[in-house]
């Protein structure tokens, strides 16, 4: 089995490895003369921060922002740490250009007055790393690769307690009234959990890595680098900004269900990114076994690629096969040495660049 782990910055850089652990104002030091934030802030999330609210803000932009990205960088999970590590370190502030530290109700605010802002700036931020992810590698960052996930929220549904009860519930069902082995208490218990956390129906019901968990749902785009493009939550706004996802009826498979919920929600998710990002020029699509439809190789190739053919890879827990979608069959050929031929031949004659 493959192992894996997260890369983080100081593990690409060995000079910023170095300093990141010996010394830390040197490190934001570096940090400092890299980041441009002039740059990287659109002009409307300074216009939004600045605009006339009848009296000046105590705490300025840039410094709001250096803050959530130390919180980031050093990986400090709660606003309220942040909040001590600033107070205790005179470098931090420095960095930030704190004379006073806000308080934790000014961090919540700032990310809840001003979410399409930063989002806004996330957006911009991906436009102007392209071109340094090309120069890296040209065709790990003409990549396009898709995932779902869930971020577990603090909800009742989610304690162990609240599934164990109906599952034990289920299972006495099935004992007192003899029922044979087609009776699967734990897909019973899956049909009757409800679809979505009681407190907020944002947060739904999930089947993540063979456990269930009631999360807020999201797709993520990366390129080849692992970089991260896009990250896109199934929320109100997403939903109806698309109205033709459905939202359908839960079965006794959870794990059909996520397959379907997952192929539903490509399409509008990558067809947000091109449209937000048009310069993005990408050849190559990677997804997992959910994706591995005839249909959305078609819409992948209508709708979003605008070359000859398109690479697919569907991945899974068994096996890796390179799909190839030719522009008049669109039938996925398996056998690899069929696909790689085709493939570089294809490539070759309609893309000489690469």
């Amino acid at each position: 089995m493959i192992t894996y782990k997260q890369l983080t910055l100081a593990e690409i850089f060995e000079d910023c490895q170095n300093k990141f652990d010996n010394d830390k104002y040197q490190f934001l030091s570096l940090l400092d003369e890299a980041i441009n934030l002039d740059e990287i802030v659109p002009v409307s999330f300074i216009s939004h921060f600045y605009a006339s609210t009848g009296r000046p803000r105590k705490h300025q932009l840039y410094p709001m922002l250096k803050a959530l990205l130390i919180q980031r960088i050093f990986s400090i999970p709660t606003d309220t740490l942040l909040i001590v590590f600033l107070k205790f370190s005179q470098e931090l502030r420095d960095f930030c250009g704190f004379d006073v530290v806000p308080d934790g109700s000014k961090f919540t605010r700032f990310k809840q007055d001003f979410l399409s802002d930063l989002q806004s700036m996330f957006d911009h931020l991906v436009d102007l790393t392209e071109p340094i992810c090309q120069s890296l590698d040209p065709a790990l960052a003409s990549m396009t690769i898709f995932d779902t996930s869930g971020i577990e929220a603090w909800v009742t549904e989610n304690n162990p307690k609240y599934a164990n009860r109906i599952i034990k519930q289920l299972k006495a069902f099935k004992k007192s009234h003899n029922l044979d082995d087609s009776y699967d208490p734990y897909k019973a218990a899956y049909g009757s959990m409800p679809t979505h956390a009681a407190s907020n129906q944002a947060i739904q019901q999930m089947y993540i890595n063979g456990h269930f968990c009631y999360a807020y749902k999201f797709g993520i785009i990366t390129n080849g680098l692992g970089i991260v493009r896009d990250i896109t939550f199934y929320n109100k706004d997403f939903l109806k900004k698309h109205p033709d996802i459905v939202v359908g009826k839960k079965s006794d498979s959870p794990d059909e269900d996520k397959s379907l919920a997952d192929s539903k929600a490509l399409l509008p998710v990558l067809i947000d990114f091109f449209q937000k990002h048009p310069l993005i020029n990408s050849k190559t699509f990677l997804g997992d076994a959910a994706f591995d439809a005839i249909n959305i190789y078609k819409s992948l190739y209508n709708k979003i690629c605008n070359y000859s053919a398109a690479a697919l890879k569907v991945l899974n827990n068994y096996s890796s096969v390179m799909l190839l979608c030719l522009s008049a069959l669109f039938i996925p050929i398996t056998d690899h040495n069929i696909v790689f031929s085709l493939y570089k031949s294809i490539i070759a004659s309609h893309f000489p660049e690469m």
